[in-house]
């Protein structure tokens, strides 16, 4: 945070205090919440501890390192560090009341307007980490970033970036010394050649930081790299290659103020999380329930508008490579697949896959539920028989999963899902390694709360059929 942020926080904060005071004030003279009381006192009497309780605040907070954040902390973790320093300077304002004993004091006032000012700071900090992840989606305050290395933890760092596009940062490029890595693109990430190159691209390209995911066995060029950064004035950060880990699956500690990292016990599959499965259960059954009306008046009027079965049955590959059939509602002409390869050359994605906008094996029908996904719903029926998940990396053809790379085979390690990560972030507008950059980095962050987040986002992209086709 620069000197001038910083400021502009301890100002906002200054406000917010005395307003939560005020609240406070109010709590307890005004409406008479809690406990009744038999006298009165103006906010005036209460000014020289207003101002007590104004520097208390924002003492604790600098001592806690309330200001001293990272960039885009979670909004839990703020209000971990807010309340807890609230709580110390509330005590503190409670000990000089009890010494002091100044009658007109309600000490049950001064509790009341700590939770106020928690309360206000909570609200604070949810709008102005709202609005800075709209501002950095829309690229403002963004900073560039340049990837020193393109192995397993560069990718890490790469699905962290495609993931979270509120953190506020705008990859550039990598390089990499390795030609069948430093040579190749990635997604979105465009490859810059070996680290050579690196001091060209810092004079000619605007980079705020440099991120080094070198394996530590080139310790070497690590201290370079960081040594040139520091001399263009550029901001260098190491991501330690220690046992190919990010920061959730290991626990750290001290011994006598000497940091000791050690692993923590097997991080679940997600799929081996009965939440996850009973969630799945539960909202399979809901969704083909309610929906069923839906599934048989379209498969009606497919069925009506082109010969053949309403439902499509297809070879998909689930968790693990294993083959299953995915079901849907018909969405071309029956036969369509048999077409397939007369239409290669207009293929519009890239990698394996085979997607074009206005594919005429289409039918009018089935351009109106491929739009709105209404040709998924049947999935929910694979989700029940336990081959797919609400929840998930999309499942591809046995003729696209055997052109998939090494490392884009490990989105296969669950089971594949109706939505997921990519869904909500592009759909068909993303290229093929950045759906499994997501979906890695799904199954690497996986939570019952990283679920629901991705089902709800999911429904305003199904309205606007942003990227579907």
């Amino acid at each position: 945070m620069s000197n001038r942020g910083r400021l502009l926080t301890l100002i906002t904060d200054a406000i917010i205090i005395n307003a939560g005071f005020i609240v406070g004030y109010l709590m307890r003279y005004n409406w008479r919440l809690f406990l009744e009381i038999g006298y009165d006192a103006r906010l005036e009497d209460y000014a020289p501890i207003q101002f007590a309780f104004t520097l208390a605040f924002l003492a604790m907070f600098q001592l806690d390192g309330v200001y001293t954040r990272r960039r885009s902390p979670a909004w839990f973790e703020q209000m971990y560090s807010i309340t807890n320093s609230s709580a110390k300077a509330i005590v503190m304002i409670l000990a000089l009341v009890f010494i002091y004993r100044p009658a007109v004091y309600s000490r049950l006032m001064i509790v009341e307007a700590g939770l106020a000012v928690i309360v206000l700071m909570g609200v604070s900090r949810l709008l102005e980490g709202t609005l800075e992840s709209m501002l950095r989606r829309r690229g403002i305050g963004v900073a560039n970033v340049l990837i020193v290395g393109a192995g397993e933890l560069g990718r890490a760092v790469m699905r962290t970036l495609v993931a979270r596009p509120d953190l506020g940062y705008r990859c550039i490029g990598f390089i990499d010394d390795d030609p069948s890595r430093g040579n190749t693109n990635i997604g979105r990430f465009p490859a810059l050649g070996p680290l050579d190159c690196l001091p060209e691209i810092l004079r000619r390209q605007r980079v705020n930081e440099v991120v080094v995911t070198l394996p530590w066995s080139a310790q070497p060029k690590i201290m370079q790299v960081v040594d040139l950064c520091h001399h263009r004035g550029v901001r260098a950060r190491v991501v330690p290659s220690l046992l190919q880990i990010n920061l959730g699956h290991i626990d750290v500690n001290d011994f006598g103020g000497i940091p000791l990292l050690s692993m923590r016990e097997g991080r679940m599959n997600p799929d081996d999380h009965p939440v996850k499965r009973g969630l799945d259960f539960i909202g399979a059954s809901l969704a083909l329930l309610f929906s069923a009306p839906i599934i048989a008046f379209v498969a009606i009027l497919v069925r009506l508008e082109s010969p053949g079965s309403p439902i499509f049955a297809q070879t998909r590959i689930g968790k693990h490579g294993k083959p299953f059939k995915l079901y849907k509602l018909r969405s071309m002409r029956d036969g369509a697949d048999a077409e397939k390869s007369l239409l290669l050359a207009q293929n519009e994605a890239d990698g394996p896959l085979f997607k074009m906008r206005n594919d005429p094996r289409l039918t009018r029908i089935g351009r109106i539920i491929r739009r709105t996904s209404i040709d998924e719903l049947l999935q929910f029926w694979n989700v029940l028989r336990g081959e797919m998940s609400i929840v998930g990396p999309r499942p591809n053809l046995p003729d696209e999963v055997a052109q998939y790379t090494d490392w884009q085979r490990a989105r296969m390690r669950v089971r594949p899902g109706i939505t997921g990560l990519s869904q909500i972030s592009g759909r068909s507008e993303l290229t093929f390694d950045e759906t499994c950059l997501l979906d890695i980095y799904y199954i690497e962050n996986w939570s019952p709360s990283l679920d629901l987040k991705i089902v709800l986002r999911t429904i305003p992209f199904l309205l606007t059929a942003r990227g579907a086709y």
